[in-house]
């Protein structure tokens, strides 16, 4: 094992007076192609292209010296630190860190970001990033090689955003962009790069700071817990569903950070304002325009990020980016189509037996594990009793 382990960060700027002392003391020196040919490095220590993390860890493990590893910013934030800190490599670190990569491009950009979300494509893909883009309103995005700016843009084409877009931070080659979505396909950009991506419903002067990062400062939202009784003004309109009819759906659905839901027949939209504040990306369908109006604006009431899509299914789904998760209200013909997008999970409502039977029969054709409940809550009643309540079937289905 190295006698010794440093992980500096480096974000350009002249390195501490610790850091300096450690690369000069190194036999083994790890970093990028910039951080090799930029920094002072001792004559005689063996040099290594930060490529393969996993790989550079090993080769610190065998190493007979001082060892150091030289990453971009905070290495100890979606770094190498991760990685080395492993326990079958027994590794002890000294951590030097720099100004991160993301704190670097808010700093560009003149922005706050501790109400922002920070993911990162590395070895993760590039749906789940741009789902998170889809959900919130100030997102930044680490990229990789073939997910950086151009592949997020065309994922979210279907809705606006700003992208900030900062090329190698804390190079003389720096460059920071500001473009729409739109536009951002038709440049070619340089790695590394990270992508501030900016905008939905948020309108208005800068927030006050919450408490908690990565979240506003009313988070969930000005109501406290989910499903709650729908305002009257909803109350019986096509879609609605008693409270706890949506608990239950939303139980199911489990969304979460990263997934992207469609509610097929949205009608409220109720569910899909929960599944928001939840942290999922929402796709509301609805045949009805005044329908998708109003939900419109209870998203903004709510301060939940989500699309309207006004259209009739299963036709319009054809255009709709690919779902984790399904609600679905429409007959058996809308539930296959939904099923061909090969979801993780689906909820259908059925209204009749006979309906249950025919939704049982679309799950099964794929190969779906099918479960369900017929539901019935009634709710207090003013004075004694309780109010009646239609029941409801609720058919849930995994992959």
């Amino acid at each position: 094992m190295a006698d010794r382990v440093t992980v500096i960060g480096w974000d350009g700027s002249p390195l501490s007076q610790a850091a300096q002392a450690a690369l000069d003391a190194a036999t083994l020196v790890a970093g990028g192609t910039y951080q090799l040919q930029n920094l002072r490095i001792p004559a005689g220590a063996d040099r290594m292209a930060l490529g393969s993390v996993e790989l550079v860890a090993r080769r610190v493990a065998d190493h007979r010296g001082a060892a150091v590893v030289v990453a971009e910013g905070d290495p100890g934030f979606f770094g190498v630190v991760r990685t080395l800190r492993r326990p079958e490599h027994g590794l002890e670190l000294e951590v030097l860190p720099a100004v991160s990569s993301v704190a670097s491009a808010f700093a560009r950009a003149g922005m706050p970001w501790d109400d922002a979300q920070v993911v990162s494509t590395h070895g993760r893909g590039l749906r789940r990033a741009a789902n998170v883009c889809r959900a919130n309103a100030k997102v930044a995005v680490l990229t990789s090689p073939g997910a950086g700016p151009s592949e997020l843009a065309l994922m979210l084409r279907d809705v606006h955003r700003t992208f900030v877009v900062c090329e190698a931070l804390g190079t003389p080659d720096e460059n920071v962009t500001v473009l729409t979505s739109d536009r951002v396909p038709d440049h070619l950009w340089r790695d590394p790069n990270v992508v501030l991506v900016v905008g939905g419903s948020s309108k208005g002067p800068v927030p006050p700071s919450g408490w908690i990062a990565g979240r506003p400062l009313d988070f969930p939202g000005p109501l406290r817990g989910w499903a709650l009784e729908a305002p009257p003004e909803e109350a019986g309109a096509p879609g609605g569903l008693p409270a706890a009819v949506r608990a239950l759906v939303l139980a199911r659905l489990g969304p979460r950070p990263g997934d992207l839901l469609w509610d097929v027949g949205a009608g409220t939209g109720a569910v899909a304002l929960d599944a928001g504040r939840s942290g999922a990306a929402v796709i509301a369908v609805d045949q009805d325009g005044d329908a998708c109006a109003r939900l419109d604006v209870s998203a903004r009431r709510y301060g939940v990020e989500l699309q309207t899509v006004h259209g009739t299914a299963p036709a319009v789904l054809a255009d709709l980016p690919e779902p984790d998760v399904v609600l679905v209200r429409g007959g058996a013909e809308v539930l296959r189509a939904c099923l061909g997008r090969r979801p993780e999970r689906v909820v259908a409502l059925p209204r009749t037996l006979q309906q249950v039977e025919e939704v049982r029969r679309a799950f099964a054709e794929v190969h779906y594990a099918v479960d369900g409940a017929l539901v019935h809550a009634s709710p207090l009643a003013e004075g004694s009793g309780f109010g009646a309540v239609e029941p409801r079937f609720v058919l849930w289905a995994d992959r």
